[in-house]
């Protein structure tokens, strides 16, 4: 594959084996920081892909080593790479030598599969076991007390499984167990045309189908050179931020629910709701899909006089989130809960909220930016105690400033066309595409060959933050576990795509 076909958004670095952990060093050292790594097919060769950001550099860097099924695991000086890489040996029939954490990830203890489902035969393969414990650190007190927590958990919170280690209320170690979920996404994707294949990008986490969409149609069109109207690049920005609204609204109503704030909980789902019955009046859809295409969006919107219509919801947003903030009982439970240090949070790869609220001051429609956000005002928040307080903060910043977003976006429209016709290339296309989701930095990479999908990355922010956030469990207690959990505003379904 030529280097040029990711560009320009990445420069490709051709790098060897023996030099791959040396290079990733001097990469460290420079200043840079690895976002994702993934795996790819063509034909019988193997191609693994690492992207990196760059400081005060719009353009990614992506190096690449073709040909090799075997590496050194970079999980030791890159943690954060620890679980992309056994993704890759479980279900890309890639191997990583030396790797720190030599135990499954998304095929669970127990289990067995043929045969890579993104290995190099194709095959969906058949699963065979049956339920086996995790993997667990061997704590050795007679005081010691084991939790296990799911799969199935009670109210509308997602599956997975959670084992504590603890003695009274004193959490000594916590271990999440994921991917229950799985659906094999990246997997579906291959074989179809891309520009029906927003369809099942929209899909891949129920509450972030704008974001996903984007992401993908965007790095659809940066492999085939579309460049969208101006016009639907400020409608993309207007659902974006929508779906951030929502998003946000619906993490200050489950938060206010841990700390026992029952009206203010009921009140932040209210608020919920009502830009989900404004998105449904603009655009036909609760969760504005069926919206976004590639080349730009299906359907114009009616959105020029969406800031009139956001002026009460943004009074009573704004008077909501005063009122938590002034709750005493409300700021005692966050403050000091679940601390993660800015230099973990770098090393383990968090993301949006999670990461700005530990000080880690990274926001892809600034630093990349896409659609229309390079020509709009908006502040970043950042934080540094690295609290649930702190990631409360954020939030709160980023909801006002979602609301800004849409008036200066839907202030500046003007009539004119909402997509791009183009042709479909034949030969082989590679492209990247990205978005700043309300959970953080998801990436898409493409592969697309005579016009049908080859391989699709997708890179979730929820995947990044459930790394990191055993981290601000261990060494905490059992009051403060829900509250911690619902000040990440995970998702596990993103997650485990």
């Amino acid at each position: 594959m030529s280097p040029a076909l990711f560009a320009p958004a990445a420069e490709i670095r051709q790098v060897e084996p023996a030099a791959l952990e040396t290079t990733a060093q001097d990469c460290l050292t420079q200043g840079m920081r690895f976002l994702c790594a993934w795996h790819d097919w063509e034909d019988d060769l193997c191609v693994l892909r690492y992207l990196l950001s760059r400081p005060g550099n719009r353009q990614f860097l992506l190096l690449e080593l073709r040909g090799h099924r075997q590496l050194p695991s970079l999980a030791r000086s890159v943690p954060l790479l620890g679980w992309y890489e056994r993704e890759m040996q479980e279900l890309g029939g890639v191997t990583f030598t030396d790797h720190p954490e030599p135990y499954p990830l998304v095929i669970h203890e127990g289990y067995r599969i043929d045969s890579p489902p993104l290995g190099p035969e194709a095959e969906s393969g058949q699963m065979h076991g049956a339920y086996a414990p995790p993997t667990m650190p061997e704590l050795r007190n007679d005081q010691v007390q084991d939790l296990y927590w799911g799969p199935v958990r009670a109210d509308f919170v997602e599956t997975g499984e959670f084992h504590f280690s603890y003695i009274g209320e004193a959490i000594l170690h916590y271990h999440p167990r994921l991917f229950y979920k799985h659906r094999g996404l990246e997997k579906r994707f291959v074989g179809l045309r891309p520009e029906q294949a927003v369809f099942l990008a929209e899909r891949v986490s129920g509450v972030g189908s704008v974001c996903h969409a984007l992401a993908y149609c965007q790095a659809v069109e940066a492999a085939w050179g579309i460049e969208v109207p101006t016009r639907a690049q400020l409608l993309r920005v207007i659902l974006a931020e929508l779906e951030r609204l929502y998003n946000h609204f619906h993490y200050f109503g489950l938060l206010a629910k841990t700390t026992t704030l029952k009206v203010a909980s009921a009140e932040g789902l209210l608020l919920e709701e009502r830009v989900k019955q404004l998105n449904g009046r603009l655009s036909g859809s609760r969760f504005l899909r069926s919206l976004l295409c590639v080349g730009g969006l299906r359907r114009d919107i009616a959105a020029e006089h969406l800031g009139r219509e956001l002026e009460p919801l943004i009074y009573e947003a704004d008077a909501y989130l005063q009122a938590l903030h002034s709750t005493a009982s409300h700021l005692d439970r966050l403050m000091g809960t679940g601390v993660l240090p800015r230099q973990a949070a770098f090393d383990q790869g968090a993301t949006g909220p999670v990461a700005r609220a530990s000080g880690l001051d990274r926001d892809l429609r600034r630093d990349h930016p896409y659609a229309a956000y390079g020509k709009l005002r908006f502040n970043v928040p950042v934080r540094e105690k690295g609290d649930a307080m702190a990631r409360a903060e954020v939030r709160a910043e980023s909801l006002r400033e979602a609301f800004a977003l849409i008036v200066q976006a839907a202030g500046r429209l003007k009539a004119g066309p909402i997509r791009t016709e183009f042709t479909v290339p034949v030969g082989e296309q590679a492209g990247l595409g990205w978005t700043e989701s309300p959970r953080g930095s998801l990436l898409y990479a493409v592969r697309i060959r005579d016009g049908r999908l080859q391989r699709v990355k997708i890179k979730s922010p929820s995947f990044s933050n459930w790394r990191v956030f055993p981290l601000t469990v261990h060494d905490t207690n059992m009051m403060d576990y829900a509250i911690n959990e619902a000040s990440f505003g995970l998702t596990i379904a993103g997650c485990d795509r």
